[in-house]
């Protein structure tokens, strides 16, 4: 696990294996528990839809101010080679684009407009975008499954914004706490008025994904519930930064998580879907055993997390040597030639 000596900001690491721990119970909650056992099966999936993937996103845009920063100012390289290295996804090549442009304080404040704009165009497209996709298949199944680019660039282009005048700051020598204090008073103005207008909705059903923007039968949220997910991640950063950096509380399980979510990202899907539940049959029809379920499987993931960045090194070693012994031998029969 790589320590706060090496750069890294381990309260993002704790907040992204956070994240990675509600898409497990996400994916769990739908694939290993029966639909009788009600509602409360449904608010588990609902919980944890609105809040891992859209963490991780916000996190993509937040983290990299951090690395761009320390590249091009703290290390001397050039804005073009760090650019090159950012093909995680649309999302990030967007990103790095964009990140020059920050150095300007208008740039902020306007990309902070295009990320509600973003969203806002989304919601009032909704009703068209329906019916258009209908009609064409193929652009529904490229481009608005799952997560689509739009609106959810909106989150992680509110987090590159954000995670760059936290990066300064930090450059500056500012005092964090008055940055993360700002952020938790943002975080419960949200859920209040997410609160306020989840007990006005009426006869909907409270916490209830009908009144989210569902497109090509997947979710999107909708206004109320981005109340509530931006309430919850600007709470849940603050609250990182002051357990493990200001109260230096050690959760090293959580880190290790955060720090492979991507390795885990998949493995935990092929584990909880297609070994156990469709090779096995898994499911469960209580709360108790799938509770524990859940303990044990996340326990597992610490474990091959911890194991996993050795092997790694030590595959990518033996490759290297593989290649390295093969370009020597071809290198002595070409001279032999």
């Amino acid at each position: 696990m790589a320590t706060p000596a090496s750069g890294r900001q381990l309260f993002l690491d704790g907040l992204r294996g956070l994240a990675l721990i509600f898409m497990v119970l996400n994916h769990t909650g739908r694939w290993w528990i029966e639909r009788p056992l009600g509602w409360p099966r449904y608010h588990l999936v609902y919980l944890t839809v609105t809040l891992a993937a859209p963490i991780f996103l916000f996190l993509v845009g937040f983290c990299l101010p951090l690395s761009y920063l320390n590249s091009t100012l703290t290390r001397g390289e050039r804005y073009v080679s760090v650019a090159v290295l950012q093909t995680i996804g649309l999302s990030i090549v967007g990103l790095t684009l964009l990140l020059p442009l920050l150095r300007w304080r208008a740039a902020e404040w306007a990309l902070l407009a295009a990320a509600l704009g973003i969203y806002a165009s989304f919601a009032l497209a909704h009703p068209f975008l329906g019916r258009w996709l209908t009609r064409h298949p193929v652009v529904a199944d490229v481009w608005f499954s799952d997560f689509p680019l739009w609106p959810w660039f909106a989150f992680a282009l509110l987090g590159v914004v954000l995670g760059w005048v936290w990066a300064e700051g930090q450059r500056r020598g500012d005092d964090d706490r008055r940055y993360f204090g700002m952020m938790s008073l943002a975080g419960v103005l949200c859920l209040a008025a997410f609160l306020a207008l989840e007990l006005a909705v009426g006869s909907t059903p409270h916490f209830y994904s009908g009144r989210d923007l569902v497109l090509n039968k997947h979710w999107n949220p909708g206004p109320v519930t981005c109340l509530w997910t931006l309430g919850i991640i600007f709470s849940l950063l603050p609250a990182m930064y002051y357990l493990m950096k200001m109260r230096r509380v050690q959760v090293p399980w959580l880190v290790v998580l955060g720090q492979n979510a991507l390795m885990l990202y998949f493995v935990h899907q092929v584990i909880v879907l297609t070994f156990l539940r469709q090779r096995f049959g898994v499911l469960f029809h209580s709360w108790w055993a799938y509770g524990l379920a859940n303990a044990l499987l996340i326990a597992a993931l610490v474990v091959l997390a911890q194991v996993w960045p050795p092997f790694k090194r030590r595959a990518l070693a033996l490759v290297r040597g593989s290649v390295q012994r093969r370009t020597s031998a071809a290198e002595r029969r070409q001279e032999a030639l």
